[in-house]
């Protein structure tokens, strides 16, 4: 069997060992900032295809000690990279060094990329080309206390790009940190899910991919995998199909969101037309104020508010947050759930918290609370 390392959003690690465990996987051990497991080449491609948390599947070949540049490149040249690329394969290493004799990422990244190069040259006469945007063989260089992992992607782009939603300059909930939050929630699909300020609307389109029992993996463009000189077409092709022939039709429950604007909720239409479900997921044009419930069984709410980088903002944040208190109030039986970055303004929520969760977004440390309605 082979080890993998699934990257993830932290915090949210045991989420993704329980869904490495479902594929199944082997050997299942949670780390830091994601999750190592076992098994074999089927188990790679499912976990690109079916993870819903991670963010890339890392397949580590080398691990070494490491107190200088040229012992890295050293260690890097010692691998026979002809098992992995060709001359006619581009490449690309991404470094993160962190509390090493090693400081600079790029210049790691770039000893690596020199050693594999050197080794192709000494052998054939030629070498690998380098593609930063899209390589067909991408790399993960990690180096922490001094010793070094280097891995092969077999993700490529991150997992959370799913396709159905274009690049955003701003940096909204990304879609595996949004299908995170919707498991921890631990929300029933047979009831509603309701996101009531929707913005781009990842929440309730990753709600009715898990309702539907929906492969994210379906709708990217390719994987990097694809380029490995083992790749398994004809299996991959029968893994997509399987994922096809499972998927449901139909939501058992509702799913909807809402905003206060219509430019926005226009946006979150039609991601959810690209992302297969446009037809399922109810969207509509509402302030948060006014959001009631239908006469549905109660259900999850799980509401993504301003954290308030801006200064100026602090008096609009109190009304929003006080007015997310008086909307859980009128929604008794409900699981109400704020996912913030700001924990002064999560208190003006003033209902009891029935759970807390610490995560990061990016650098921002965050947390997602379940509020008790009836407090």
């Amino acid at each position: 069997m082979i080890r993998y390392f699934a990257t993830c959003v932290r915090g949210m690690e045991e989420v993704l060992a329980q869904e490495l465990r479902a594929l199944p996987a082997h050997e299942v051990q949670i780390g830091r900032g994601g999750v190592s497991f076992c098994g074999d080449r089927s188990i790679m491609y499912q976990a690109n295809l079916w993870l819903r948390t991670a963010i890339r599947v890392l397949r580590p070949v080398l691990t070494a000690p490491v107190h200088s540049p040229d012992e890295l490149y050293d260690a890097a040249r010692s691998l026979d990279w002809s098992r992995y690329l060709t001359p006619d394969h581009t490449l690309a290493v991404d470094a993160n060094v962190r509390d090493s004799v090693i400081t600079h990422s790029q210049y790691a990244a770039r000893r690596v990329k020199d050693a594999i190069c050197d080794q192709f040259l000494a052998k054939v006469g030629r070498r690998p080309s380098v593609d930063a945007r899209r390589p067909m063989v991408p790399l993960n260089l990690h180096i922490h206390q001094n010793v070094a992992v280097l891995s092969l992607d077999s993700s490529g782009e991150s997992l959370h790009k799913r396709g159905y939603r274009p690049v955003l300059t701003k940096a909204p909930l990304n879609e595996a940190l949004a299908a995170g939050l919707i498991l921890l929630s631990r929300w029933d699909s047979q009831t509603p899910f309701v996101d009531p300020m929707c913005g781009s609307g990842t929440l309730p389109i990753e709600a009715s991919w898990i309702a539907l029992d929906r492969a994210p993996g379906l709708t990217r463009q390719g994987f990097a995998f694809q380029s490995w000189l083992d790749f398994d077409i004809a299996f991959w092709t029968e893994l997509r199909e399987q994922a096809r022939r499972r998927m449901a039709r139909s939501l058992p429950a509702g799913v909807s969101g809402s905003d206060i604007r219509r430019d926005v909720v226009d946006f979150a239409t039609k991601n959810a037309r690209a992302a297969g479900v446009g037809h399922l997921v109810q969207w509509s044009v509402r302030d948060v104020a006014a959001f009631h419930a239908s006469d549905s069984p109660p259900g999850t709410l799980i509401v993504n508010p301003p954290f308030g980088e801006r200064l100026g903002q602090e008096a609009d944040l109190r009304r929003l947050y006080g007015t997310l208190g008086q909307l859980f109030r009128r929604l008794p039986g409900w699981r109400c759930w704020v996912f913030t970055g700001n924990g002064e303004m999560a208190r003006t929520v003033r209902l009891p918290v029935r759970e807390r969760i610490h995560l990061f977004h990016g650098a921002i440390r965050c947390q997602f609370l379940r509020f008790d309605p009836s407090g």
